[in-house]
């Protein structure tokens, strides 16, 4: 951690909250430093002592790897089987990002509204890989075309990683992106005369799908949470 550092994400670091929960505690007056009431852009300094009212308990986070199936929204809003209705967590877990109800794979889920923020900041750059079926086959030059950067709807994409599933493969391809525009891989083989029939997310950052089942999950945990929480500069 970097000193000085703003008290807000000094407590998000710490676990009391996201920087938005942390300036409502400040605000409320549960926060101090080096025995003042701290105020919102206060700074913390290596020797400084924060202290947080025991009227607020850590938070204690929860990070779970989810395979979600076609036909599942991430969110709430569309009049569909949304992911919360399916999944059956003992804590309260929202899915971070999005993934269509087209598409199916990967999906990050915890209570931690700070990697939600860190995940979703454009200021961050973070990898996705997704394995995508199209029709009809395509060329060399298809990929070459997908990895370079494609025009669609006023928006040109960022060069990525794209190659062929296997050596022979006519049909299908993985691909990186390092951005979130919505349904974007879609947009971008429409752009380029081809249909998705099938997209799968694989990994997030370090974060792999493995053989999860379609509607299992596991807890992401130990050295591979420590790995994604270091990445996002959480720990």
């Amino acid at each position: 951690m970097e000193y000085p550092i703003r008290i807000n994400k000094y407590l998000a670091l710490h676990n009391y909250a996201t920087r938005k929960g942390a300036d409502e505690l400040i605000k409320k007056g549960y926060v101090f430093i080096n025995g003042r009431k701290a105020v919102l852009g206060d700074q913390v300094y290596r020797e400084g002592e924060v202290e947080v009212s025991n009227k607020i308990p850590k938070k204690d986070y929860v990070y779970y790897a989810y395979n979600k199936a076609v036909g599942i929204s991430t969110n709430p809003d569309i009049k569909t089987k949304d992911i919360l209705q399916v999944t059956k967590f003992k804590e309260k877990v929202f899915p971070i990002g999005r993934l269509d109800k087209d598409s199916h794979g990967l999906i990050i889920m915890t209570n931690d509204g700070r990697v939600t923020d860190r995940l979703l900041s454009p200021e961050y750059i973070h990898e996705k890989e997704y394995v995508v079926k199209v029709e009809p086959n395509f060329s060399d030059k298809y990929i070459e075309l997908m990895a370079g950067g494609v025009h669609f709807d006023k928006f040109i994409s960022k060069k990525c990683k794209v190659w062929k599933n296997t050596s022979k493969s006519k049909d299908t391809f993985n691909i990186i992106l390092t951005e979130g525009k919505k349904r974007q891989i879609r947009r971008m083989c429409e752009a380029l005369h081809h249909t998705v029939v099938n997209l799968k997310r694989i990994r997030v950052m370090n974060i792999e799908l493995g053989r999860l089942n379609e509607g299992e999950y596991r807890e992401i945990k130990g050295e591979e949470l420590d790995t994604l929480l270091k990445s996002l500069q959480l720990r």
